[in-house]
């Protein structure tokens, strides 16, 4: 009858410790102090069917003709991403990815991109999904993921409209705030 309770009594020991090294690797976070912080700015030059030697981006589809909005459009981007406003500045990073309106009754669109960091700063990528609801002054996507220097990084990416040009050229402010850092 010993055995049984040897099997337990080592069983429940095991659970005993797979629980406090799960424990002592759970990371605590404070929404009031990230840390890792960047303010970028994001370049979109749209491909107007000329001008294709300063295209960053190009439409990979039509919009529909639902509503007013260029509901389906989809366009696919590999921009420059500057510390600062200037489009000709040193690029930080580049942003690679794709972004489709998905809103009949407002300009609004869904972002995935990832930010590729090549630099003596840093090395690695930055993932950014969610919804841009255009009309509002500031809105956060969602950082997901990382690479290299950002491995697992998970955070909120802030945008706000910094300048826009028609279709043609808009620049977004990125305030980015990681809360989870390795």
């Amino acid at each position: 009858m010993k055995a049984p309770l040897n099997t337990l009594s080592y069983t429940l020991f095991d659970l005993f410790l797979v629980s406090q090294s799960v424990l002592s690797v759970q990371k605590t976070m404070n929404p009031k102090r990230p840390c890792k912080r960047f303010i970028l700015y994001y370049h979109d030059i749209l491909l107007n069917g000329t001008d294709t030697s300063n295209a960053t981006s190009a439409a990979a589809t039509t919009p529909t003709k639902l509503g007013d909005f260029v509901f389906g459009l989809l366009v696919v981007f590999d921009d420059p991403v500057t510390k600062n406003q200037n489009p000709q500045s040193p690029p930080a990073a580049q942003a690679q990815g794709f972004y489709f309106y998905d809103m009949k009754t407002t300009y609004n669109a869904w972002f995935a991109y990832t930010l590729i960091f090549n630099s003596t700063e840093h090395k690695g990528t930055i993932n950014i999904m969610g919804a841009d609801m255009m009309m509002e002054k500031t809105r956060d996507l969602s950082v997901v993921g990382g690479t290299g220097d950002f491995f697992m990084a998970r955070g909120i990416a802030t945008f706000e409209t910094d300048a826009v040009e028609g279709f043609k050229y808009f620049r977004l402010k990125m305030d980015i705030k990681l809360y989870e850092c390795y």
